[in-house]
């Protein structure tokens, strides 16, 4: 079943419940000044608050076409009045369009669906690169300096999340919430699993061990 990822900047993105709909899974998380906290695998809509707890929505939409994991989102503006100027600024700071809050369930769903109808959809970006890891989505391919990491799903996906938050400690619970394996649960060891398995493979294509292991905290991808 194919994911749509609706992301809201307010407290509602993290009080709804999935919904199903035409073998597609539309799911709920709540977005913060620092962009998403999982993987973002398919079409990606953002709501964003004209006015947040820590930051404008202008300085919000602006961040999220400057991020490579969001700059290809749809993002819609969520205006506390229906003010021309403001539509302005959402618009030429990077936003697709605008609603008049508060934002509800409904309203949200009934914009994600019509605006997919009409052939609007945006997809997460499907090429990441840094340094000398390149990751192509589509292709399900990741290389370092041109040699192919051979991996499996799961490691993939691991790889992915890390090099989206390099250099930074990520906890297992961070890593398994971050590629969304919250259901049936992981259990922790299996991240280590994981990371085996990827510092083997990434040693393989030349790449050393960019892998840190925190002790007692998690790991980083020291990425340069």
């Amino acid at each position: 079943m194919d994911v749509v990822n609706i992301f809201l900047t307010g407290e509602l993105g993290e009080s709804l419940d999935d919904f199903v709909h035409d073998q597609r899974r539309f799911t709920f998380d709540r977005l913060g000044a620092e962009g998403p906290r999982r993987l973002v695998e398919g079409p990606m809509w953002a709501f964003v608050d004209w006015v947040m707890p820590d930051l404008a929505g202008l300085e919000m939409c602006r961040r999220l076409r400057a991020d490579p994991r969001t700059a290809d989102a749809h993002v819609t503006m969520v205006l506390e009045e229906d003010d021309a100027e403001d539509r302005r600024r959402a618009l030429r700071a990077g936003a697709d369009d605008y609603v008049i809050g508060p934002l509800t369930r409904t309203a949200v769903l009934d914009r994600v669906l019509a605006l997919q109808s009409r052939g609007l959809e945006r997809h997460a970006t499907q090429r990441f690169e840094m340094g000398a890891l390149t990751i192509d989505m589509a292709a399900l391919q990741a290389r370092w300096a041109g040699e192919p990491i051979t991996l499996r799903p799961n490691e993939f996906r691991l790889l992915r999340f890390l090099a989206e938050n390099p250099n930074r400690v990520l906890t297992r619970e961070d890593l398994i919430n971050g590629l969304g394996k919250r259901e049936p649960p992981i259990d922790e060891r299996t991240v280590d699993v994981w990371i085996g398995r990827l510092r083997r493979a990434i040693k393989a294509a030349g790449g050393g061990n960019p892998l840190r292991t925190v002790r007692s905290l998690g790991y980083v991808f020291d990425l340069g």
